[in-house]
């Protein structure tokens, strides 16, 4: 099998691992080529939607795994590859050389065993890092099970690990991919988190410690191949936040590319607009400082029709409109269509001048959500009242949300 025919078959297996972004990591260089800056870095997406910077691509499609949501799984006659490290050595840097690519992402099937699978990709970044000179972003698959030395030598040459969790639920897994095992992922998420936390307090006390997959670790969850819920989801996205410091939470929506007995119908189409909610929630939990449960008082779903912001000032419109001259940041973030760079501007501005709806317009504020649930200066200028039984069908119809969902967009 020739390089190219490699090329298109692992490229192609890769095209359904969302947990790929470029963004959080510096790394400088004396000689060399590549850079991890966010100039460096470009993203382009493709016809499914998803954010695929980098060369995305598997060491291998072989597997010794048999999970069921998984084209590459075990028991699937699929074309099969194997990258030797040299090659996906000389692909990355002649495509970085060309200017097609601005780093790697780097995952694999479980070829043998998971120390086996992690020790050739270390082999293809230490030889683009060490032989190659190469310094652009790298991001590579943790295997759940490979044992810590592997992890240790990983971290040293990579700007981020991810270890995917998959499925929602330990229940989930054992259901549909009965080979893997949640703590294992967990176990690994922790080892690396402890290591990143050790050596970067040792830096801070001024002591020589090399770098550790200094753009942090993150993981993907596949929405909507089980029947757990979007509350069980972002619980779980709220315990990785926070038990082993995650710098992101991929959300798949699920992909049928397998008929089984345990799966939706081949003819399901992918939860997209599910998977975006997800995203504008998550974003709620990390920036906004929502809790989960303060988006599902009425379901353990999230309503499709708004981004989830919006559903929560639906459903409490006993506190607005808030006074935009006074209200604090907190209380700012809490109305649809004022974001993080909108109320801090309200912020500084409100200190040495007058606000105007005019002026809030200018700072970003989408005042077509924002202008039913303030008053500026005491004065509303919303077509209509707040607790009008119109309001949910103009706000839905307003928000009127792209086919593809954007995966990353804010939910002001």
């Amino acid at each position: 099998m020739t390089t190219q025919e490699k090329l298109s078959i692992l490229a192609g297996a890769a095209r359904y691992d969302a947990s790929c972004a470029s963004s959080g990591s510096e790394r400088y260089a004396d000689q060399g080529f590549g850079a991890t800056h966010k100039s460096g870095i470009c993203h382009s997406w493709s016809d499914d939607g998803r954010c695929i910077s980098l060369l995305k691509v598997l060491l291998t499609n072989v597997c010794i795994y048999d999970c069921a949501y998984c084209i590459n799984r075990r028991s699937n006659t699929v074309p099969r590859a194997l990258f030797t490290p040299d090659e996906l050595v000389h692909i990355t840097v002649e495509f970085y050389r060309r200017n097609y690519i601005e780093g790697l992402f780097l995952s694999s099937g479980v070829f043998q065993s998971p120390d086996t699978t992690m020790s050739l990709m270390i082999e293809v970044v230490k030889k683009l890092r060490q032989e190659q000179g190469f310094y652009g972003y790298i991001h590579m698959k943790a295997i759940p099970g490979a044992s810590p030395f592997l992890l240790d030598e990983a971290g040293k040459y990579v700007d981020r690990l991810s270890a995917n969790i998959e499925l929602p639920s330990e229940h989930s897994l054992k259901t549909l991919a009965p080979d893997k095992e949640g703590k294992k992922v967990f176990s690994v998420m922790r080892y690396i988190e402890d290591q990143r936390h050790t050596l970067l307090t040792d830096r801070k006390k001024g002591k020589k410690a090399p770098l550790y997959v200094p753009a942090g670790q993150s993981t993907q969850v596949i929405v909507g191949a089980t029947p757990d819920s979007d509350k069980q989801i972002l619980k779980l996205s709220h315990f990785l936040y926070t038990r082993f410091g995650l710098k992101r939470v991929y959300y798949s929506a699920y992909t049928p590319v397998n008929a089984d007995k345990r799966l939706p119908s081949l003819t399901t189409m992918p939860p997209l607009k599910r998977e975006h909610r997800l995203y504008q929630a998550d974003w709620l939990l990390r920036f906004y400082a929502f809790e989960v449960d303060e988006l599902f008082d009425r379901s353990s779903s999230l309503d499709e029709r708004f981004d989830p912001k919006t559903w929560w000032a639906l459903t409490h419109r006993e506190m607005f409109p808030i006074e935009v001259t006074t209200a604090d940041y907190q209380t700012l973030l809490r109305v649809p269509g004022i974001g993080v760079k909108s109320a801090k501007r309200i912020i500084s501005t409100r200190k040495y001048g007058t606000l105007s709806f005019d002026a809030l317009k200018k700072m970003g504020v989408v005042m077509k959500r924002a202008q039913f649930f303030i008053t500026c200066h005491g004065i509303s200028c919303a077509p209509f009242d707040l607790h009008s039984a119109r309001l949910e069908d103009f706000l839905a119809s307003e928000e009127n949300p792209p086919e593809q969902p954007l995966l990353f967009s804010e939910p002001f």
